[in-house]
């Protein structure tokens, strides 16, 4: 129980600190601080994968998720002042987005890394969160912002039309929406941490087997 409560209170943490950072903006808007915190969230459902088991990797993830919609409801009560109107910390779209983002991805990468589980050790982890990584960015910016997704409200919609903004992909390609170039950028940040998380899994799956081999 005190493994597990662990894992909850870095999941916990981990969303609650992207949650705050999201507001940082960085490139000028292209990504924010919290695009570099949120994937540490797949390598805690990753670790406590491959110490403990699915079943408890499925608790941390509903730690998280629940987590998550405890800050979107608190956020979207927060009104920002800008371009003299008022507008909510969180739009309804994106907190939408986001919880359902969440909980799919990471129930996604909990069923492929427990599937390579018996592979290389590094297999299991990278593939996952990579996969995963790409099933949460798709989902939560196609629902988020896709001016083609029709079913939110005209307030809703009203809310992230910002994003509907045509520019430079990635600021210097072809005419697209913003939107697609933050996802691009949100995807090619979650892929590159995805593969750095690599090192401090090595390091916890390492010092956790020694441990278990002196203690049995």
């Amino acid at each position: 129980m005190e493994k597990l409560l662990i894992g909850i209170l870095a999941m916990a943490s981990v969303v609650v600190a992207s949650n705050i950072l999201v507001q940082f903006l960085l490139l000028d808007g292209l990504l924010t601080w919290g695009a570099f915190t949120y994937p540490i969230a797949f390598l805690i459902t990753d670790l406590m994968n491959r110490s403990y088991g699915p079943a408890a990797a499925r608790k941390i993830v509903l730690a998280g998720f629940i987590t998550g919609v405890l800050c979107s409801l608190i956020g979207s009560q927060i009104m920002l002042q800008g371009d003299g109107y008022e507008y909510p910390a969180v739009a309804l779209r994106v907190a939408f987005a986001s919880g359902v983002a969440f909980i799919i991805a990471q129930l996604f990468d909990i069923a492929v890394f427990n599937r390579l589980r018996s592979a290389e050790w590094w297999k299991a982890p990278l593939t996952s969160s990579l996969l995963a990584s790409l099933i949460d960015t798709a989902v939560f910016f196609t629902l988020a912002f896709s001016a083609q997704v029709p079913f939110f409200s005209k307030v809703a919609n009203e809310e992230i039309s910002w994003a509907w903004e045509i520019v430079p992909f990635l600021t210097f390609g072809t005419n697209s929406p913003l939107w697609v170039s933050l996802a691009v950028a949100d995807l090619l940040v979650k892929w590159l941490i995805g593969l750095a998380a690599l090192i401090p899994f090595r390091i916890f799956i390492s010092f956790f087997l020694s441990r278990d081999n002196k203690t049995s």
